[in-house]
């Protein structure tokens, strides 16, 4: 089990030391007391549940690390996600953001490939961008309602404005692109929790 020093975590993020001691005497970070000692000592997991709650990028070289070690637990892992979104950066985004989940992430990005790894993959969830390219949200959310082999897939649809998100009206959930990252975790964990929409 991993664990990190306040001083590695203050260089990490670029302030002073006392204020990573201040994160965990105010409880916004979880630290552990070494026994018969004042020091502190973080879990590596804590450390990196924090980032995203403060919504802090996730240094490149505890990305490879979290890549390498399995922190999921046996139930989380059973989830298959399909992310369907046009935009690389929103890709990159969502892939940092599910590091910790242990959900089994896949991404297309653009209609056809939707297509392939729908069939391919039978995902639980599915997170769509509305306004693709090509094929856009509204075929890909179409097609889906309309397979029986996917009736209990969960759709949460990712538009760029609200007007836009309202024409999604079979899809499970929508949120604004720019929503925040926890919230954004919040819906998926709460659709993946819950039974898909009747058609």
């Amino acid at each position: 089990m991993k664990t990190l020093k306040p001083g590695q975590i203050a260089a990490y993020c670029d302030v002073h030391h006392r204020t990573v001691s201040r994160w965990i005497a105010q409880g916004q970070l979880k630290g552990h007391k070494l026994p018969g000692r004042g020091n502190y000592r973080v879990l590596f997991e804590d450390f990196i549940a924090f980032l995203r709650q403060q919504q802090m990028p996730v240094p490149t070289d505890l990305v490879e690390m979290l890549q390498q070690q399995p922190m999921a637990s046996h139930a989380t892992m059973s989830w298959r996600v399909l992310v369907i979104i046009a935009d690389l950066a929103c890709c990159e985004r969502i892939r940092r953001l599910f590091l910790l989940t242990g959900y089994q992430l896949d991404f297309a990005y653009d209609g056809f490939q939707a297509g392939i790894k729908l069939i391919t993959n039978k995902p639980d969830l599915v997170l769509l961008d509305w306004s693709m390219p090509g094929v856009d949200g509204a075929e890909v959310l179409h097609y889906v309602r309309h397979q029986a082999e996917f009736a209990t897939t969960r759709i949460l649809v990712l538009s760029d404005t609200a007007n836009q998100a309202r024409q999604a009206l079979t899809a499970d959930a929508f949120m604004l692109k720019s929503v925040e990252n926890a919230l954004l975790l919040e819906q998926v964990q709460h659709l993946l929790q819950s039974p898909a929409i009747a058609d």
